[in-house]
């Protein structure tokens, strides 16, 4: 009798605990699609680039009417969603916030197709450089916007340049201004490594 008696109390008091409409993990809401196994937005609202986080680099680039179709064309997923962008942030043009660095490639070699940065102009971001002329590479060191455009002579394969040019540019009176170039030359006379001569012009 007891034992029936101490059931049925803790019976009671189990609907009596249900009946204060208490949830549990729900009274915070249901989970939104994009947090289901951890989904991530496609892409961000073009006008809501407030941080870097939020820069959506693909569509940086196919929505620029300066970037070239060619670019364009190239700018399409490797595999999966996966596009072959490198993108970077830092203070290049002394703004409000990081200017993006983006790096269009092509997904067989890594080869770069195009080279951008993009300063924050007030709820998005416009474009301040460019450059297409394959191979190139743009990169930020020390402030400074540095772009790589390697050298290929006849017969050259991909995997292997004759040289490179490494162009510097400063932020200047509003612009990107030429701060300096240099010239490496690559020797295959070194088994195992590339040596390098150097010429600044």
């Amino acid at each position: 009798m007891i034992t029936a008696t101490a059931v049925l109390a803790a019976l009671t008091f189990f609907v009596s605990a249900c009946a204060t409409g208490g949830t549990g993990a729900r009274d915070e809401g249901p989970a939104g699609a994009d947090a289901v196994a951890g989904k991530l937005r496609s892409a961000p609202v073009p006008s809501v680039y407030d941080t870097p986080d939020d820069v959506d680099a693909v569509a940086l680039v196919r929505d620029d009417p300066g970037v070239a179709p060619s670019v364009k064309r190239a700018l399409k997923p490797c595999v999966g969603d996966e596009y072959p962008v490198d993108v970077s942030y830092g203070d290049l043009t002394d703004g409000n916030s990081d200017d993006v660095v983006v790096n269009v490639m092509t997904c067989s070699d890594a080869v770069g197709v195009g080279s951008y940065v993009y300063r924050e102009a007030g709820d998005g971001y416009r474009n301040v450089f460019r450059a297409e002329e394959s191979p190139v590479y743009a990169e930020i060191d020390r402030g400074d916007l540095v772009v790589t455009k390697q050298v290929y002579k006849k017969d050259d394969p991909v995997t292997s340049p004759s040289g490179e040019n490494v162009i510097t540019y400063r932020w200047t009176a509003g612009r990107f201004a030429l701060e300096y170039r240099t010239h490496n030359e690559y020797s295959g006379a070194v088994d195992g490594a590339d040596a390098q001569t150097t010429a600044a012009n």
